[in-house]
């Protein structure tokens, strides 16, 4: 506040100029509260100089967000320069300039502020007269229609009639920011209302439109405010569908995220198994190494035994029946140690086969596995490459639609330059008779001297004729109305049913997705797909119903022609009578192509249900291969346990029995003895 304050002061000594006690007022209310962001000159008599100095502080001031000027009754001049100010502004968001008398000047500056500013979103311009200046209203309209900022506008008592309305509907079938019209008590009419009326089928953005006041008829009103509603239910539509499909990407990303961890904890639980079991082999080896140390420590005892036995021999050798006893008793346990040791190594061969056997079994099982996963991912290639054949499919249907497109285009095209091209050749028939059409006005000027009298006659009975193309009008309107609502209801009808088979076919994805994701996002895209086909069939029949309103149009201007013209203009009423005929018989052909591209979508549609089934089989199938893995692999831990338990037994029978072997033995005894 500080700043902008100094910098009016600046420039009001540069420029010689007191600065005005008004705006010295606001700036210190200002400064004494807390800073606003409103700087408010209503009921202030500004001078030009200062108008000139407020747009230049205004240029570059970052303080102030809303701007009121209501009542001021500013000079076209001083108006001009502030609005130039204006147009470099980056930080104003509300213009309020009412009741200031704006003429053609001040409409061809807001044009300009229009085309240029930036931040802009609240204009208004209500007791203006902007609309009695139709030069400077085509700038403001032209400025209107290259904003992109603009979400108010109010332009209520600016004596707007259909011309201007006309202009202004351009700009709207172009403009796609603009929320909020107010048209209050203006002269717009008839033809007014029907200009607006097909501006909505264009513009999809307005959602708010006040025409009271206009002597405007109630049928028109009706369908405006439905095109407006319709505006406002679509907004509210894809505002759902943006925050539905924001929803399901971060649903999707979790789930992502939880597949991955939940593979690499699977991945893990297999390498702990893995270990697992070569720390059971190496267990295994361990204990068949204890075996074998502890045969050989036996084997050396017996060696040592045999000596003693040998020693004894020697010694005893006066007790024969004792040696004999005692040699019968060395071969049984001779024998009895030989059969020992081959039971032993019997028991340790089977032990290693059994050993080996269950390695080999749990490769195998091992492989089995990683074929499987194989086969699924092999699966899953498939289904990719079927996506790919349907967006294949798609891309066709987008070409056949673009070329669809192209044509209306085309057709549209021809349409408006032949609209161009029957104003300009009315414009110089009331402008300048003599310069365009030299042949047929020297024809009307001999006629009209020879005629001059039957004129009379002949108006009268063209305007009966025009009396009876109105009724002939106002029946295709209602009509062209009733097809219309037809047609939306199909639409709303169509998209509510999509609606519904989006969110089943969601809740069954995301109940039961697990490793399909990539085909959900698939999934999603098509059914982006659909709707960019609905919205671009939607904007065929706004584009049909513009064109049925510009052909109206072209019949009105026709009649206006009819009462300066002779019995050769009847004749091209006829013929534009049969034009109409003709358009409409292609309008219908038209419209039979629109049920096509309808069916088209509902084949498509029944192809989504059945890959959506299939997507719903594979997963059933994953799941259960993956419990079955599960099973498998607690068979296996199971298998393990049992092994390293019965393992374990062995070792302590062998050792036990080893233990009683030696201790029951005389040897034995005898060593214990002593």
């Amino acid at each position: 506040m500080d700043d902008f304050k100094r910098t009016y002061l600046c420039l009001c000594k540069e420029a010689c100029v007191e600065p005005q006690e008004c705006i010295l007022n606001q700036l210190r209310d200002g400064c004494d509260g807390n800073l606003r962001k409103r700087l408010d000159l209503s009921t202030q008599s500004l001078s030009v100089d200062t108008c000139a100095i407020l747009g230049k502080v205004l240029m570059n001031d970052i303080v102030f967000t809303e701007l009121t000027l209501c009542d001021c009754m500013l000079n076209e001049e001083g108006a001009k320069l502030l609005l130039y100010g204006l147009c470099a502004n980056t930080t104003i968001q509300m213009l309020d300039m009412k009741g200031n008398n704006l003429r053609a000047a001040g409409a061809e500056t807001l044009g300009k502020l229009l085309r240029h500013n930036k931040s802009l979103k609240s204009l208004i311009l209500e007791w203006n007269a902007l609309g009695m200046w139709e030069e400077g209203f085509c700038v403001f309209c032209e400025g209107l229609r290259a904003n992109k900022s603009l979400k108010h506008l109010d332009l209520r008592n600016n004596q707007i009639n259909h011309q201007g309305v006309g202009e202004l509907a351009l700009a709207l079938k172009h403009n796609n920011t603009l929320e909020e019209l107010d048209l209050r008590w203006n002269n717009i009419g008839l033809l007014g209302g029907r200009a607006l009326l097909c501006a909505l089928q264009q513009n999809k953005t307005l959602v708010r439109l006040e025409l009271a006041g206009n002597n405007i008829p109630s049928d028109v009103l009706k369908a405006v405010e439905q095109a407006v509603d319709h505006n406002s239910e679509c907004q509210v539509a894809m505002r759902e569908s943006r925050t539905r499909s924001k929803v399901l990407t971060n649903e999707i990303q979790c789930l992502k995220v939880e597949k991955t961890k939940q593979f690499l904890n699977m991945m893990g639980v297999i390498d702990q198994q893995k270990e697992e079991l070569a720390r059971s082999g190496r267990t295994v080896a361990v204990q068949v190494g204890q075996l074998q140390e502890a045969l050989t420590e036996k084997s050396s005892i017996i060696n040592s035994l045999r000596a003693k036995v040998q020693m004894t021999e020697a010694a005893l050798t006066l007790s024969e029946q004792k040696s004999n006893d005692l040699k019968e008793f060395l071969e049984k346990t001779r024998m009895e140690k030989f059969e020992l040791k081959e039971r032993l190594c019997k028991e340790l061969k089977n032990d290693q086969e059994e050993a080996c056997n269950r390695e080999a079994k749990l490769t195998r099982e091992l492989n089995t596995a990683n074929g499987k996963n194989m086969e699924l991912k092999n699966k899953v290639d498939e289904l990719d490459r079927r996506c790919n054949v349907q967006r294949d499919q798609i891309c066709q249907l987008k070409q056949e639609l673009a070329n669809v497109t192209a044509e209306m285009k085309q057709k549209i095209l021809q349409t408006e330059e032949c609209l161009e091209v029957e104003k300009k050749r009315c414009k110089q028939v009331l402008d300048d008779a003599e310069t365009l059409r030299q042949k047929e006005m020297d024809q009307m000027n001999a006629h009209q001297q020879e005629t001059e009298r039957s004129l009379q006659d002949r108006i009268l009975k063209l305007e009966n004729i025009r009396i009876q193309l109105e009724t002939e009008l106002s029946r295709l309107k209602a009509a062209a109305l009733t097809n219309r609502a037809q047609a939306e209801e199909e639409l709303i009808k169509m998209k509510n049913q999509i609606r519904l088979e989006e969110q089943e076919r969601l809740l069954h994805l995301e109940e039961k997705l697990h490793f399909v994701s990539q085909s959900r996002d698939e999934s999603q895209n098509r059914c982006t797909n659909q709707k960019q086909t609905i919205n671009e069939i939607q904007a065929k029949n706004n584009k049909f119903t513009f064109e049925i309103e510009g052909l109206k149009r072209r019949i009105e201007e026709l009649n206006e022609e009819l009462s300066g013209k002779d019995q050769q203009k009847v004749a091209e009423v006829n013929n534009v009578r049969v034009e109409l005929q003709e358009q409409i018989g292609h309008l219908q052909t038209e419209r039979i192509a629109q049920e096509g591209l309808k069916e088209k979508i509902s084949a498509l549609e029944r192809q989504l249900k059945v890959q959506s089934c299939n997507h719903r089989d594979a997963i059933l199938d994953k799941e259960n291969e993956i419990s079955s893995l599960l099973e498998k692999v607690r068979m296996k831990d199971s298998e393990i346990i049992r092994m390293k338990e019965d393992e374990a037994q062995r070792a302590s029978f062998l050792h036990n029995a080893i233990l009683s072997y030696v201790q029951s033995s005389p040897f034995g005894a005898q060593c214990t003895k002593k």
